[in-house]
């Protein structure tokens, strides 16, 4: 009598993302209740190792599925989410992304989502809302103008008001916390209401002009299908404007419109521009909010509730229900680019975004990308030129000084401070551009020309005086005090060489005591709302100095500023970086572009050693566009990016010597592997070859095939990962776009 075999029993798994750096998905066994409830793109919780970590489910797996009975399957401990909280076209393009940038795909997964979800918190947040308990409490408050400000707000809403809208006016928390503490006004915590607010117009939009008019023709003529639009726009021309047209279409089919920014900096303004133009919900996105502000506009994004989205580089992986538009302002900008860990490019998560979804993608800038160039050249991509400023507003003029021939007062050339005086003797605004805060970069004794070096890098200290007199490295963070003699030669005499913002700072307070300098740096903006603050100061009437780092680059207007004055460009003409020409042309571009914004003309000063160099003349001579031009002629007869696609290996140790030998060990390999299809550039020394005391070198990885570069790099990489000692840190950079 023959025995049939009894059917295996099915067996209920989850494959599972969760946070490690290893480059799959795991599977989890569950009961067939849970297995039913669960949905792909759920958090749930699990056990990984000797962690409890928390991840997300990527696949559902069939109970009858093929199983190695040599494995044995842990059980998830708990499912997190009644629903899917990553919808399946953000998934696929986590998915993408983790495999465009050979980076885990858990990792990547966990940058999509809020800290207080990666960390288990429950979805379904309270919402707070404020309200007012004592409409006469003047007299409680008359010493704190803030207070003062955010009682008229609750005056104007009896019956209370969410926390993120008073936010949104200017209102901080800590306010309302300081007020609730008098009895002025109390919190109330309520259930998280995700309707969407109906859209409707603050006010008219302005009129096109015919070049604007002709771009916002072409973006509508896309609306509901994918295609790439680079909006190549002068500085002043508009194209704010052209963005806000194109929404408003997008926002009347009940559609979603994503932003980004390089900057935080940029939202303040931008929120402002947005808010007067729709009476809508808009979720602000971005690392200067705390975790449960950033979880609520999160959320408010991914039910629907918010018509606008804007945030920053990580806002591209927002899940948006009915998205219809993305936007990325300042295209060129580095800070889309991630510069640690998983390092994918916003801008190029943003085309692939739009294919996925079918909708349009419009790249802005004054200063495109070269990279973005290459597209409109290939035919990827279509370029919309806006040639005029707005209104009356003319381009200013860019005059050239020689320091090396100029009579100079604080390192300043006398010719500018007397066109700076004129210009404020007229109560106009002067922006004064050096990239390089502190008060000095070199410290030198005078005897014996000893430097102050930073102990762990390849790199001088940089001179604080504020708050206290300090030595700072600006790559590794260490902080000394400042000697008071030379520990080489015991002399007494040490001397701050060069500028730095506050040195300038000192000087100009000095050349002009009668008028505001207004500090714009890193180290100015600190402070939770400093920029708010300086920004409102800049954009009244009144004669003032300006003077910052590329944080005053960034897509500003000033309409009071009619001269700039650029104190030092060189470094950016020496750099061993191929892409620093491109850098420093935006720069003085974009800069330039903060001057005669308003009625009246502006004019740049540019500041050099090298008036002759080629750079200078043809931004001065011509334009931005006939500088990109030629360096696109330039990089194909060089055969360098975008005409070949490029990865960088960056390696580090406490050993040079093991650097260099584990990389050309793995460069012979994969010359082996790789049929002579990719050029291998190394293995060299970084152009900062020691930083916090470890030793970088760097390996460069070429070929005009993109997938076959792909290819070849994924085994490899993953062979490299599993040989490397474990005192070594490798990093891959798929499309570099520095080489520090």
């Amino acid at each position: 009598m023959q025995v049939s075999a009894s059917a295996p029993s099915p067996v209920y798994r989850v494959r599972v993302a969760v946070p490690v750096y290893l480059y799959d998905c795991f599977d989890y066994s569950l009961s067939i209740e849970q297995y039913q409830q669960a949905q792909i793109g759920a958090r749930v919780a699990v056990s990984f190792g000797r962690q409890n970590l928390i991840g997300v489910i990527t696949d559902k797996l069939a109970p009858d599925a093929p199983l190695d009975p040599s494995i044995k399957l842990k059980a998830i401990t708990e499912l997190l989410d009644d629903q899917a909280i990553l919808d399946s076209k953000v998934l696929s393009l986590l998915t993408w992304a983790s495999q465009y940038y050979q980076f885990p795909i858990g990792e990547v997964i966990q940058s999509a989502l809020p800290a207080l979800l990666r960390q288990g918190k429950p979805y379904n947040l309270l919402a707070r809302t404020w309200k007012l308990l004592d409409a006469d409490a003047e007299s409680k408050i008359k010493r704190s103008e803030r207070q003062q400000e955010a009682y008229k707000v609750l005056k104007l809403h009896p019956s209370g008001t969410a926390e993120n809208l008073l936010n949104l006016a200017g209102v901080e928390t800590a306010t309302l916390k300081a007020l609730e503490k008098k009895g002025i006004c109390e919190c109330v915590l309520d259930a998280q209401d995700f309707s969407p607010m109906p859209v409707s117009m603050a006010q008219m939009p302005l009129t096109a002009n015919p070049d604007q008019k002709k771009a916002i023709e072409a973006i509508l003529k896309a609306r509901k299908k994918y295609q790439a639009f680079l909006l190549d726009g002068l500085t002043g021309s508009g194209k704010t404007e052209v963005y806000l047209q194109v929404m408003q279409e997008v926002l009347k089919q009940g559609k979603q419109v994503l932003v980004l920014v390089p900057e935080i900096g940029l939202t303040p303004q931008t929120i402002s521009r947005f808010q007067s133009r729709f009476h809508c919900n808009i979720a602000l996105l971005h690392s200067g909010l705390n975790d449960s502000k950033r979880l609520q506009a999160w959320q408010a994004a991914q039910t629907g509730k918010a018509s606008i989205i804007l945030g920053t580089r990580s806002a591209i992986f927002t899940p948006l229900p009915n998205l219809g538009l993305i936007v990325l302002d300042e295209e060129h900008d580095l800070s889309f680019k991630q510069q640690e860990g998983f390092r994918y490019h916003a801008r190029d998560i943003a085309l692939y975004r739009g294919h996925l979804e079918q909708c349009p993608v419009v790249l802005g800038s004054a200063t495109p990308s070269i990279d973005s160039y290459a597209l409109v050249q290939n035919g990827k991509m279509s370029c919309l030129e806006l040639n005029q400023r707005a209104g009356s507003a003319l381009m200013p003029k860019i005059h050239i000084l020689d320091l090396k021939i100029a009579q100079k007062q604080h390192g300043i050339s006398q010719m500018l401070l007397d066109e700076m005086k004129k210009r404020l003797d007229k109560k106009e605004q002067v922006l004064v551009f050096l990239n390089r805060r502190g008060y000095a970069p070199v410290l030198i004794c005078e005897s014996c020309a000893w430097q102050a070096k930073c102990p762990h890098c390849d790199a001088n200290f940089t001179v604080h005086r504020t708050p206290y007199q300090h030595l700072h490295c600006h790559h590794c963070g260490t902080i000394h005090r400042m000697p008071d003699h030379c520990p080489q030669c015991n002399h007494s005499e040490l001397k701050p060489i060069g500028m730095g913002t506050a040195k300038v700072e000192d000087s100009l307070n000095e050349l002009f005591p009668a008028y505001d300098v207004i500090r714009v740096d890193r180290d100015s903006t600190s402070r939770v709302g400093s920029w708010q603050k300086i920004y409102d100061k800049i954009q009244k009437s009144e004669p003032a100095i300006l003077l910052g780092t590329q944080m005053l680059a960034k897509g500003h207007h000033f309409p009071y500023v009619t001269l700039v004055a650029i104190l030092d460009i060189d470094s950016g003409l020496l750099s061993v970086d191929f892409r620093a020409t491109e850098r420093t042309a935006q720069l003085v571009v974009q800069v330039s572009g903060r001057a005669g914004r308003g009625e009246r003309k502006g004019d740049v000063y540019l500041q050099t050693l090298r008036p002759e160099h080629p750079l200078l003349n043809t931004l001065v001579q011509e334009d931005y566009r006939q500088f990109a031009k030629q360096t696109l002629k330039e990089r194909q007869a060089a055969l360098m990016p975008p005409f070949r696609y490029a990865a960088l290996i960056r390696c580090e140790s406490k050993d040079q010597t093991l650097n260099k030998d584990f990389l050309q060990q793995q460069a012979q390999l994969l010359r082996q592997n790789s049929e002579n299809m990719v050029d291998i550039w190394g293995p060299i020394p970084a152009p900062m070859e020691r930083k916090a005391g470890r030793y970088q070198s760097h390996m460069v990885l070429l070929s005009a095939d993109r997938a076959r570069l792909h290819f070849y790099i994924r085994h490899w990489w993953l062979n490299m990962l599993h040989q490397k000692p474990s005192s070594m840190k490798l990093t891959l950079d798929i499309d570099p776009q520095e080489l520090s």
